[in-house]
């Protein structure tokens, strides 16, 4: 009885988390609608400002970036007024949805532990509940990115890999969502220093500039922002026409998916620990 018992939780865990994704995925989307519709309800647009809070967000970006900064001409990048703000906006609309995901699936676990015990909708799904409703962000900002990018006649053949790497920022978010909702349950600490950690990933990728640009020693804090991957693929392939380095590449597929999976086994074998701790 004790050598089955302790058998148990290892079976329990094998897939990891990521089985529940498979097995549980419409439920997932459904719930993943109603609570962006319970997130908006009692106020006048409801779920419209899934649209508008990205697009009053780029809309005053783009007043700084144009009239206060005056980018107009010589800058950084080589790029000239609006097509400046759009290779910046290759950037800042994909970490406004990585904001909102990590900002709120640090405190997933937490936040859902009413169903804890709920069969029927596993804990796991939680934290990649929120990770899939911070992608109306990217449905609302990123289209019109490349529409501008298009009218501004940038965009190249190489757009069609755009899904590619939002796919991967999807799968590396949900992953590190897993990790993070889960430490978060040991170390409450982890909730608040979010917000430091979050203007970290900000500061720390090039939005307005380049790598090239920066003093060598200061080159490998951009490099060791996971984050900092995805702004530059976005960027080359909208905005240049062209695919990153090979080694950027690399780790760009690389990272999501070891994120992913160690995310996942994380989760299901910590869980059955921590968890009394929410």
């Amino acid at each position: 009885m004790v050598a089955a018992a302790a058998q148990k939780p290892a079976r329990h865990a094998r897939g990891g988390s990521a089985r529940y994704i498979r097995s549980h995925w419409r439920l997932l989307l459904r719930v993943t609608g109603q609570d962006l519709r319970l997130r908006h309800a009692g106020s006048l647009i409801g779920l419209g400002w899934v649209a508008l809070g990205p697009l009053l967000i780029l809309g005053v970006y783009s007043a700084i970036y144009l009239e206060v900064f005056t980018v107009r001409g010589a800058n950084p990048i080589g790029l000239d007024g609006f097509p400046y703000v759009l290779y910046i906006f290759c950037g800042l609309v994909p970490y406004l949805s990585v904001a909102e995901g990590l900002g709120r699936g640090v405190g997933s676990v937490i936040a859902n532990k009413a169903v804890l015990n709920n069969t029927v909708y596993p804990i796991d799904l939680a934290p990649v509940q929120t990770a899939l409703g911070a992608q109306a962000v990217m449905l609302v900002g990123m289209p019109l990115v490349i529409l501008g990018a298009i009218l501004t006649g940038y965009a190249d053949w190489t757009i069609l890999a755009v899904p590619i790497v939002v796919a991967l920022m999807l799968i590396w978010l949900v992953g590190m969502n897993w990790i993070l909702s889960m430490l978060n349950v040991a170390f409450r600490d982890l909730q608040n220093l979010i917000t430091v950690i979050l203007m970290i990933l900000l500061v720390a990728s090039p939005f307005a500039y380049t790598t090239a640009q920066l003093p060598s020693v200061v080159r490998p804090i951009v490099w060791l922002n996971p984050f900092a991957y995805f702004v530059i693929a976005f960027q080359h392939l909208i905005m240049r026409g062209e695919f990153p380095a090979a080694w950027q590449v690399v780790v760009l597929v690389l990272m999501p998916i070891g994120t992913f999976v160690l995310g996942s086994w994380f989760f299901a074998n910590a869980k059955g620990v921590l968890l009394d701790y929410v």
